[in-house]
């Protein structure tokens, strides 16, 4: 697969590139020891112009200089996955451990390590079901948001925000009512937290919702936005889809009955939900929210039957565009560059729609060996000043 050299924003690009592997693996020592110029003739600021319309693959398996380029800081990157992970054996490792795959190089490596956090997974007093660790991806961060320690409280004061471009972690400024079990999402390049439970359950912070820009630094702080009407959806973790320029979200995960609101970011009001909307909300959902400043189509995967859908405003009704039996059991979803990413619920692989074909392409992408996907994300590649 290769990505379309006219597109204006990049795309997820996700195949097996065995062959431009095996092409790129040959004698490189003599290039190590004396670099080559990317275009003989030009000057190498010249030659990145002209590289950068050229397929990601394509580059990776010509040369060590122009794979050495694809992953430089100042060459337009292309989407990669990020993933939260944990140990297949949840009796070994870290609970939560974060990683990135490559599409190019098709091989996952770990972030660097994040300022120290201890996000609880499992709990004796909820043998049924696991703890949730919430992250939303902004304006090129990954944000971890809230999770639960081990006396059920909230394990984040302050988000830990990572960027791949610098590789950095850092944390994010503290929150005005740290929490779980709550609303997170992502618009217009802001993070928002919507209810939830503190320390214990207090009905201002379930009807509480603030957010920040990660682009502004921790010297912005958050902000407050207009209050819950009620504290209906401090029940379970979920997402908060953006989209025209809104926020929705319902309360309960899955096919269960549930309630729905809307924010409206521009007006700083909550809305009822679409009644369309609400009837197909029946899975994990999510939008390409950095698409624009309104955010895009809200796609959800109706976790029973397996199909992908994607919501139309003005008929209030959903569309399916995907269907498989890889997505029954869906448990959460992103969107970006063109692609639908799918964890299962229980996290062995990850399934991959290219939203953006008809018919739509479905291939999977497995975790690294020993791990299992909590959550995944759409973010541009890690930067690097060394090709892989």
């Amino acid at each position: 697969m290769t990505d379309d050299v006219a597109a204006k924003r990049p795309r997820l690009c996700l195949s097996s590139i065995s062959a431009a592997r095996r092409q790129g693996g040959g004698e490189e020592t003599e290039e190590e020891e004396h670099p080559q110029p990317l275009l003989p003739g030009l000057p190498d600021h010249l030659a990145q112009h002209c590289l950068a319309r050229l397929p990601a693959p394509l580059l990776f398996s010509v040369c060590r200089s122009w794979r050495r380029l694809l992953f430089s800081p100042s060459f337009p990157p292309f989407f990669s996955l990020f993933a939260l992970l944990s140990p297949s054996d949840a009796a070994t490792g870290d609970p939560v451990s974060f990683h990135s795959f490559d599409p190019i190089a098709a091989r996952w490596a770990p972030l660097p390590a994040p300022p120290p956090h201890l996000l609880l997974l499992q709990h004796p007093s909820f043998i049924a079901r696991s703890l949730s660790v919430q992250s939303v991806a902004v304006a090129g961060h990954l944000v971890v948001l809230a999770a639960t320690t081990h006396r059920l409280v909230p394990a984040l004061p302050r988000p830990l925000v990572f960027h791949p471009a610098s590789r950095r972690w850092r944390l994010g400024p503290p929150l005005h009512a740290p929490r779980r079990w709550c609303a997170a999402g992502a618009a217009g390049g802001a993070v928002y937290l919507v209810s939830g439970v503190g320390t214990h359950y207090n009905a201002d912070v379930a009807r509480s919702a603030e957010r920040w820009d990660p682009a502004a630094g921790a010297i912005s702080g958050w902000e407050r936005v207009a209050t819950l009407p009620d504290g209906r959806f401090s029940r379970e973790a979920v997402e908060a889809v953006a989209s025209r320029g809104k926020l929705c979200m319902v309360n309960v995960r899955g096919r269960a009955a549930k309630q729905g609101t809307v924010y409206d970011i521009r007006a700083d009001r909550w809305e009822e939900m679409p009644p369309g909307m609400l009837a197909g909300w029946t899975g994990p959902a999510a939008s390409a929210a950095d698409d624009d400043d309104e955010g895009g189509l809200i796609y959800v995967v109706d976790e029973r039957s397996g199909a992908l859908k994607a919501y139309d405003w003005y008929a209030d009704n959903w569309t399916t565009v995907a269907e498989s039996e890889l997505l029954k059991g869906a448990a959460q979803m992103a969107v970006g560059g063109g692609r639908a990413c799918v964890v299962p619920g229980d996290g062995r692989a990850m399934v991959v729609i290219d939203v953006a074909m008809a018919p739509a392409r479905i291939w999977v992408v497995e975790p690294p060996e020993g791990k299992r996907a909590l959550a995944v994300h759409v973010l541009p590649r890690l930067s690097s000043s060394e090709s892989s």
